[in-house]
């Protein structure tokens, strides 16, 4: 009788799925960094709000 070497696992598909995890999490974290460090499209005018001295009303 001869004895036959075969494998218990196959680690290619397993790595693949692994690989491609990491690199949806790394570009999801990039998004949020990106996100983070964005201004908002209501503050690029550089409103300033600011109280007016004559009738203490706020001004925008």
């Amino acid at each position: 009788m001869e004895t036959t070497n075969l494998p218990l696992a196959n680690w290619g598909n397993g790595t693949i799925m692994i690989g491609v995890f990491a690199l949806v999490c790394i570009v999801l974290v990039a998004v949020i960094y990106n996100m983070v460090n964005s201004k908002p499209a209501d503050q690029t005018n550089d409103k300033t709000t600011d109280l007016d001295s004559d009738s203490k009303t706020l001004n925008t």
